[in-house]
C-alpha cells in the first residue's frame, strides 16, 4: 500500500524532518526555479547561480532538523541560497578565475540572454554593488517585496528599499544611451 504524500509545504517540510527524501525531493522541485531566481540576482553568471542554488539545497538538507516548520520555507530557503550566492561571489573577488562560457544548454536559460540589449543590460548590472543587483532583480524582475528581500538578503527593509533607489540610479546613468537609441 503506498503512503499518502503530504497534502502541504509544511506536511513536507516535517516528512523531509524525518528522513523521507522523497519529500525533499518535493520541495527541492517546488523551490529550484525561484532559489535560482534569487542567485542569479546576486552572482554574475549562470554557472555560478546553479553551484549556489546546489550549495544552498545541500545546507538546507543538512540543516533542516533546526528549521521550524511553521516558518515559511521559501524564505528561509532563499536566505539561505542568497549566502551562498553572496559566498561565490566574494570568493570570485579573491581569486582571479576565467570565467566559463554560457554555453551549455539549462531549463534556466533565458531565450533572449543573446540580444544585445540583454547583453547590454548584463553589463551594466554586473558594475554594480552585489547587494544591489541583487534588490534590483529580486524587486523590479522577480517582483519580492522590500520586506522579503530583507529576509532573503538578511538587511532591513529600509536597506533594501535604498540599494533599489541608488541600483535604479546607477543603472539610468549607465543605460541612458542605450535608452536614447531605442
Amino acid at each position: 500500500m503506498f503512503a499518502e504524500r503530504p497534502a502541504n509545504e509544511r506536511d513536507l517540510v516535517v516528512a523531509a524532518q524525518r528522513g523521507d527524501r522523497a519529500a525533499f525531493g518535493e520541495l527541492v522541485r517546488a523551490h529550484e526555479r525561484r532559489a535560482y531566481v534569487v542567485a542569479r540576482a546576486i552572482v554574475a553568471n549562470h554557472e555560478d547561480a546553479e553551484d549556489a542554488v546546489q550549495d544552498g539545497f545541500l545546507h538546507a538538507y543538512r540543516a533542516l532538523d533546526r528549521f521550524l516548520p511553521d516558518q515559511a520555507f521559501g524564505a528561509w530557503l532563499h536566505r539561505i541560497v542568497a549566502n551562498a550566492a553572496l559566498d561565490i561571489t566574494r570568493r570570485r573577488k579573491v581569486r582571479d578565475a576565467d570565467e566559463l562560457p554560457e554555453t551549455v544548454a539549462s531549463p534556466f536559460r533565458d531565450p533572449a540572454e543573446g540580444s544585445e540589449l540583454r547583453r547590454r543590460l548584463r553589463a551594466a548590472l554586473e558594475t554594480l554593488p552585489a547587494r544591489q543587483r541583487a534588490v534590483i532583480v529580486l524587486h523590479d524582475v522577480e517582483g519580492f517585496k522590500h520586506s522579503e528581500i530583507g529576509k532573503i538578503l538578511d538587511i532591513p527593509e529600509g536597506t533594501a528599499r535604498s540599494d533599489l533607489h541608488y541600483a535604479r540610479t546607477l543603472l539610468r546613468g549607465l543605460l541612458g544611451e542605450v535608452r536614447k537609441a531605442l
